[in-house]
């Protein structure tokens, strides 16, 4: 699994120019001798799933293309505490003028690829997928789903061009579940996909006369959700949110649902503990 590298190099050269400033790396540039060189390597401090190895690498290389860096673990694999990612050899200050960056990418796309593997462990038993969400970092939209995605869960829209997803609020401005639908339909093209929020079941019911390609049932209790799953009947594509944590998940996708989707994954990210280990 991999991201098109212009991608890449795109936001590693902002995360660069953020940190080099005005006038670079000025404490190692006066601390360490130009032709020093250094052995390190990354290291996982707790275990996780692996996600951004690519990000590291290009931060590295952009900032010195002599610094060699040898993957010893890929994206979307399980780490276990004291595991040697890549070992990273060359010019000092390069290296440490490129860490804070790397690991700035390293350990947050590792914790959200390591939140939703829990979640997907977790719910592995039934037909459910975890999705995310648009709740994501602006500019960083492409890595956080890609570490989804590394982390064993499924990509829910990119941007607000890609489907149609009427919420709560569309429906009280538009006058109704009815009128939201119509008019959807006739703005909708035809490879556009509709999905609708509904809070109850009577919604829902409406929602389902009016047909629809996808339903997001925010927010209903696990008697809901199953009752919802039998009325819907597989006319559309289920989707569950809200309250969604590793131990409560299992019960929900065992109501039948297609998809549980959860916005923390991506918006309150815990970064995966992942160092820089230099050697003498």
């Amino acid at each position: 699994m991999s991201l098109p590298h212009l991608l890449v190099e795109k936001a590693v050269r902002a995360g660069l120019l953020e940190d080099l400033g005005r006038a670079g790396d000025i404490t190692s540039e006066a601390v360490i001798e130009a032709d020093a060189l250094a052995n390190c390597a990354l290291v996982a401090r707790e275990a996780g799933v692996l996600a951004g190895l690519d990000f590291a690498r290009t931060a590295f290389a952009m900032i010195d293309p002599a610094i060699k860096f040898e993957a010893r673990i890929a994206d979307s694999a399980r780490l276990a505490p004291g595991d040697t990612i890549a070992k990273i050899d060359g010019p000092a200050r390069g290296i440490l003028t490129a860490e804070r960056v790397a690991l700035n990418f390293l350990g947050p796309l590792s914790g959200i690829a390591s939140a939703t593997r829990g979640i997907a462990d977790a719910i592995a038993h039934t037909e459910a997928r975890i999705t995310c969400t648009r709740k994501t970092t602006p500019g960083l939209r492409f890595a956080q789903k890609y570490a989804v995605r590394c982390g064993g869960g499924a990509n829910h829209r990119f941007g607000l061009d890609d489907a149609i997803l009427i919420k709560d609020n569309h429906i009280v401005i538009a006058g109704g579940i009815r009128a939201v639908l119509r008019a959807a339909k006739r703005h909708a093209g035809h490879l556009v996909k509709i999905e609708i929020e509904v809070d109850t079941l009577a919604q829902l019911a409406e929602a389902l006369d009016e047909g629809v390609d996808a339903v997001l049932l925010d927010n209903m209790s696990l008697d809901e959700l199953r009752a919802a799953v039998e009325m819907i009947g597989g006319r559309a594509i289920t989707e569950a949110s809200g309250r969604v944590t590793p131990e409560t998940a299992p019960a929900i996708a065992e109501t039948g649902v297609d998809l549980i989707s959860a916005g923390w994954l991506t918006h309150s990210v815990r970064v995966l503990d992942i160092g820089l280990d230099f050697r003498a």
